[in-house]
């Protein structure tokens, strides 16, 4: 069937697609923000808002959005897992890691989760729109201050070695990294093992890993790591 004079106009083309962006931030003056940057800038738009994880996963899962913003620290889900599940089950979507941490540690727990961009909250003012841009078009994205942190570190890496070192710690898996989260909110094993769905004892065993995994000894040693490592505020 041939188009009507009223499909099709010679010479006339589709104004280009927007970019929809979905924003994942706890805090709504945060989100209110970068709400603006994004809409006064033509070819863009705000498809959704999240305040937590879950709620990210479920809107990422309706509204298929081109880029979602995560906040990396959430109650409930931290963003490094929420990232990770986006990365496995919806791998067309691209993610910008948003955080107040310049963590080296962070920062490959996030490369490794399949973030393609880290912005630190401090310079979202002025590289929102670029590291936006960047990871909508498939490349990766650093503010100058982590691109350095992380090229250091991969300088230290290669200078490791080649000398013999000390084994580092290892790093959290993601259940340990929820785990953690979860012990410095201030939940008890029960509250862990219910939240989890595991047994106390599954929790008890982890809780004792993580602590000397990380070379802690006490809960409150646990929340300065948690906070340091932007896992809880």
């Amino acid at each position: 069937m041939g188009c009507s004079t009223a499909q099709v106009k010679v010479g006339v083309t589709a104004p280009p697609q927007k970019t929809r962006v979905l924003l994942v931030d706890d805090h709504e003056l945060v989100r209110r923000g970068l709400h603006a940057v994004l809409e006064s800038e033509p070819g863009y738009e705000v498809c959704g808002e999240a305040d937590n994880g879950l709620g990210a996963l479920e809107k990422v899962r309706q509204l298929k959005p081109d880029v979602v913003v995560l906040d990396i620290c959430l109650p409930g889900l931290n963003g490094v897992e929420i990232a990770r599940r986006i990365a496995k089950n919806f791998p067309e979507c691209r993610i910008l890691a948003l955080t107040m941490s310049d963590s080296e540690q962070l920062a490959y727990q996030l490369l490794d989760s399949g973030v393609q961009g880290y912005l630190l909250k401090s310079d979202a003012a002025r590289d929102l729109m670029v590291g936006v841009e960047s990871v909508r078009c498939g490349r990766p994205f650093f503010t100058s201050k982590v691109s350095t942190m992380v090229l250091h570190g991969y300088l230290d890496a290669t200078a490791r070695t080649r000398e013999p070192k000390e084994t580092p710690a290892l790093p959290l898996t993601p259940q340990e990294r929820q785990i953690t989260q979860l012990l410095a909110e201030g939940e008890s094993n029960k509250e862990v093992a219910t939240t989890l769905n595991i047994t106390v004892k599954t929790a008890e065993t982890h809780r004792a890993n993580i602590m000397r995994k990380l070379g802690l000894h006490s809960i409150s040693d646990l929340v300065r790591y948690a906070v340091r490592n932007q896992i809880i505020e």
